[in-house]
């Protein structure tokens, strides 16, 4: 009994050590953490180390921003030292004194990139970091480091993760020069662009045998890379992104690179004889060959045994020919495991084949800006599907009802087509739809009560087509809210990668779970996210603007521009706080601008001209601090023009032209003391409502003109005898010519008829 009472307090002893830990960091680590902000003492970011406080001897460091301390030891892991320099314009430098890193014993992870650091202090390189055998991530891209930092490597045979991107590397990298890194499974050198070679001995095979991850994105490396790639047995994912790989790929030295998941080339100069051979790859489930100058037909040649191929990315080329029902060829309906399609921007022909509605699990289709045309296949009512982007081709026939029971669309981009008829009803039940897209198609009708119902709409985009009827009071029920607010909406990025301009990191496609997904490739590995392949057009301001990423992310708007629509603005718009754009030009909407118009608060562009509208415009519109772009021109608005302040102080007459009642700066016609003119005098019976002319002088003015001009040339005939036979003689040869053409015609069409 007593034995096991024993063993509970020491349980009990453990646990509260476990929770706790030690009371706050090592001594030796909080004076070398001071002693490095003294070090960076010119750093110009104000926030860098507002914590770091050495006055306050009861602060514990392991709480102190940029630092992560082990949660048992309470000894430093983890140092963010990065973007302490913002620029370097007054010409100073940190120059790294590494002796100051060696107290952290249990450090892991030392991120010093974006500071300019040009070197170390003399003998305080990366030599000295022997000490740190558990270090195990070394960031230091975006620095000035040249070539001689490879060699100061040699005591550091714990890394896994050392990213050298965006520095001053030239010339030729020898491998050789990375042989401690026995353990390395990530190397990044993306960014370096006077690399042109990187070079690999026969003795060096093998050095790097755990290496995983190569970056060499806007380098100058050769096709070479790839026969030097061989030499890395592990070798899952590789970058050349924006290179220009002069010379052709052999079959044999793609076929030792049997081991690669993912390749980008995306921006390189490639030789068109890869697209024959890329088959030998087996391994591969990424291939991104974005605007590599690719043109001619897609050859079926090797392709078939990418059977493993789940993301395939061929747009911004110049492929071109005829896509018949065996085409975007046969091979891709071997891969039944495919999740993103994206051949964009090429000069692809056809009809849209019906065989890739064999494709189940894809996510992502972008066959945008070619020029198909034919129906949009029925059979698009997988549930997989995702993001449909077939805008700028020449589609034709009515929205296909494939669409009616697909809830996860989140894109449908149909835009710039020839699409006709209706918007179905069933258009509501698209409940996770963020985009629709339909701008400049041939429908018609009455804009559907149903589209109220789609509560995750991000854009609404309707221009340049021709319904009619009333805007629906009930859009004012979708929220419009940026879809970066809304969780769920967070996975819309299919395929993300990094840029060597923003992070030197490549990002790693998780490939093997049932959703697309952006995962870390190791621990601790930071990377940006980008919707790379999500991408959509939309107007405001009075230009239209391509959205991707995050700004896609924060844009909401409605177009309705360019159509029929009737009716008075209904006042229940004013309740889409959080939607950026909204414009509902050259329609022929009447009535006053809706005053609850002043509530839209984050309103960015406000577009009515080219309409009907009349009134006063309403002064509370100045509250609008946002408003970039404001336009009521062409209406029947009368009175005089909002106060210049705030945002309305920008706006030029441009805004407001066309509008003769419409009076004040920035026109040139100022408003008197009795105000401006009345819309409607009451002694004008006979004026049309909205109309600015008497109907009535009108067509009387017509009649007399008409008459006068008649008139005229019987009495010049008349006087003039010449001019007379002239008339004469004339009128006779049309009759002739026309008594010839309709005797000789028939004649052809009787003899056709008795033969």
């Amino acid at each position: 009994m007593e034995l096991r009472r024993f063993w509970w307090w020491v349980v009990l002893v453990l646990i509260q050590f476990g929770i706790n830990g030690c009371f706050g960091c090592w001594d030796k680590e909080r004076i070398a953490l001071l002693q490095l902000k003294a070090s960076i003492s010119n750093y110009t970011c104000a926030d860098c180390f507002t914590s770091w406080d050495s006055a306050n001897k009861e602060s514990d460091c392991c709480d102190w921003e940029r630092v992560k301390c082990n949660i048992t030891t309470k000894r430093v892991i983890q140092l963010a030292l990065n973007d302490t320099m913002y620029s370097n314009e007054d010409g100073w430098y940190w120059y790294l004194n590494a002796s100051l890193f060696l107290p952290f014993e249990e450090l892991q992870y030392l991120d010093l990139s974006y500071n300019w650091i040009p070197g170390w202090v003399p003998n305080e390189g990366f030599e000295r970091f022997d000490v740190l055998s558990k270090l195990e991530v070394l960031k230091l891209d975006w620095n000035n480091f040249n070539n001689s930092i490879v060699s100061s490597f040699s005591e550091i045979a714990s890394l896994k993760k050392l990213d050298l991107s965006s520095n001053l590397l030239d010339g030729s990298i020898r491998i050789r020069d990375f042989k401690v890194f026995s353990n390395l499974e990530e190397l990044y050198l993306s960014g370096n662009y006077e690399i042109h070679d990187f070079v690999v001995t026969t003795e060096d095979r093998n050095r790097l045998s755990k290496l995983q991850v190569l970056g060499l994105s806007g380098t100058k490396v050769s096709a070479r890379i790839l026969e030097s790639s061989a030499a890395f047995p592990s070798l899952k994912i590789l970058d050349i992104r924006d290179n220009k790989l002069e010379g052709s790929f052999t079959t044999k030295e793609l076929g030792t690179l049997n081991k690669l998941e993912q390749l980008y080339l995306d921006g390189s100069s490639i030789d068109k004889s890869f697209l024959h051979k890329v088959g030998v790859m087996t391994s591969l489930n990424v291939l991104k060959m974005r605007n590599c100058g690719l043109n001619g037909s897609l050859p079926a040649q090797g392709w078939c045994e990418l059977k493993k191929l789940q993301v395939i990315d061929l747009s911004e080329n110049k492929f071109e020919g005829i896509l018949p029902s065996c085409m975007l060829p046969m091979w891709m309906w071997n891969m039944s495991f495919l999740r993103a399609l994206v051949i964009s921007k090429n000069q692809l022909e056809g009809h849209i084949p019906i065989e890739l509605c064999k494709l189940i699990d894809l996510t992502l289709l972008d066959l945008s800006e070619n020029n198909l045309f034919g129906f949009v296949p029925s059979c698009f009512n997988s549930s997989a599907i995702k993001f449909l982007h077939l805008n700028k081709n020449l589609l034709s026939g009515p929205i296909p009802s494939a669409f009616q029971n697909n809830s996860n669309l989140v894109t449908l981009n149909l835009r710039e087509n020839y699409l006709i008829g209706n918007i179905p009803n069933w258009i509501g039940s698209l409940s996770s739809l963020s985009f629709l897209l339909l701008k400049a198609n041939h429908l018609r009708g009455r804009i559907p009560i149903q589209l109220c119902l789609l509560q995750k709409l991000n854009m609404l985009d309707l221009s340049y087509n021709k319904f009619f009827g009333p805007i629906p009071h009930c859009l004012s029920n979708i929220t419009f809210e940026a879809s970066a607010k809304k969780p769920d909406l967070g996975n819309r990025s299919i395929v993300m990668y990094d840029t060597y301009y923003m992070s030197p990191s490549l990002a790693y496609i998780d490939t093997k779970s049932e959703n697309i997904r952006y995962e870390e490739f190791s621990e601790d590995h930071e990377y940006l996210l980008m919707d790379a392949e999500e991408e959509v057009e939309f107007t405001t301001k009075s230009r239209t603007y391509s959205y991707k990423g995050d700004i896609l992310n924060y844009m909401t708007g409605i177009d309705l521009s360019c159509n029929r629509l009737v009716g008075e603005i209904p006042p229940e718009l004013g309740r889409i706080s959080n939607i950026r754009a909204l414009n509902l030009s050259h329609n022929n909407l009447s009535g006053p601008i809706p005053i609850t118009f002043s509530n839209l608060k984050q309103i960015e562009s406000l577009d009515l001209s080219s309409n009907n509208l009349n009134g006063k415009i309403p002064p509370q519109l100045t509250e609008l601090n946002f408003l970039a772009v404001f336009n009521v021109s062409h209406n029947n608005l009368s009175g005089s023009t909002p106060d210049r302040k705030n945002q309305f102080g920008t706006f030029d007459e441009s805004s407001y032209e066309g509008n003769p009642l419409l009076c004040g700066l920035p026109l040139h016609n100022g408003c008197t003391e009795i105000g401006p003119p009345s819309t409607m005098p009451a002694d004008h019976e006979g004026e049309e409502s909205g109309s600015f002319m008497d109907m009535g002088v009108f067509y009387i003015s017509f009649v007399v003109a008409y008459i006068t001009m008649l008139l005229g040339i019987v009495a010049v005939l008349y006087i003039n005898p010449y001019w007379r036979r002239e008339w004469f003689n004339f009128i006779e040869a049309c009759i002739d010519t026309c008594y010839c053409f309709v005797v000789v015609h028939c004649r052809k069409l009787s003899y056709f008829r008795g033969a």
